[in-house]
């Protein structure tokens, strides 16, 4: 009953503040699963798409926090578990991408130490230069280089593991793809995560989401929030194609949620 209450005074609170305008301009509101996905530019992006959402979809839509900023006092931890029933992540956590294999480096000739004087080993004709092939780069990698999970392995999806047991459990999420706030008005690019997601939830309708002036309701480094208009803006729900690769697909989600901004 207090986590109601307070949910209740809280909206009341953001719609004050910001006006929290829904504006559904790509598909309606309705409770399917979905996975909404935005522009991250503030701490209160979470509570300003939350507030946005009816009420029927915000008893089954679970936002995303930032595990250190969320969670680093006893209310900050009730209010995210108990009003907004959010999903705790560490900050930029995303499914990890390994590089290309790289050649490791070839074993150094072991030299035995001896104490007998040696005679001076014979001249060696100068070394030729190494080959160059243009537009190649050696494929070396630093000794001490970590090794990265395969993908799809259960180390890689560790990151991934609490919104993927949402989504089990039939909930919808909203994520920020960028992992960290941006600050030059476009979203960053997108980190793996969203691809991975779409990959195991095909049945999942992928929301873009647009939010804009919350950054100016709270700066970055401010605690007092000032009362600015904002609005999300929903737009068409996106598909991963048959065969689609990671990149390409992020690529054309950030270019749906940037294209909202001017709608």
């Amino acid at each position: 009953m207090l986590a109601k209450l307070t949910g209740l005074m809280l909206l009341g609170l953001i719609r004050l503040l910001t006006g929290a305008q829904a504006r559904w301009r790509g598909c309606p509101p309705k409770a399917e699963q979905r996975i909404y996905f935005a522009n991250h530019q503030s701490h209160l992006d979470l509570v300003m798409i939350w507030a946005a959402l009816p009420e029927e979809l915000r008893s089954i839509t679970r936002p995303i926090a930032a595990r250190d900023y969320w969670a680093n006092t006893p209310f900050k931890r009730w209010i995210t578990t108990e009003v907004f029933n959010a999903i705790y992540v560490e900050r930029g956590g995303s499914a990890a991408v390994p590089p290309e294999p790289a050649a490791p480096p070839a074993p150094r000739e072991r030299i035995e130490p001896s104490f007998e004087p040696a005679a001076a080993p014979p001249a060696e004709p100068p070394a030729e230069p190494a080959q160059v092939v243009q537009g190649e780069l050696p494929l070396a990698a630093p000794a001490d280089a970590p090794a990265m999970p395969v993908p799809g392995s259960a180390e890689a999806l560790l990151p991934l593991q609490p919104l993927i047991e949402a989504l089990q459990s039939g909930d919808s999420i909203i994520i920020f793809p960028e992992g960290t706030r941006g600050h030059t008005g476009e979203p960053q690019k997108f980190k793996s995560g969203l691809f991975t997601l779409a990959q195991m939830f095909p049945d999942a309708v992928l929301v873009p989401a647009w939010i804009d002036n919350v950054q100016r309701v709270m700066p970055k480094g401010e605690v007092v929030p000032v009362p600015i208009l904002c609005s999300v803006t929903f737009g068409e729900p996106l598909k991963l194609h048959d065969g689609e690769e990671r990149r390409p697909f992020l690529d054309r989600a950030r270019e749906a949620v940037i294209a909202l901004r001017y709608v």
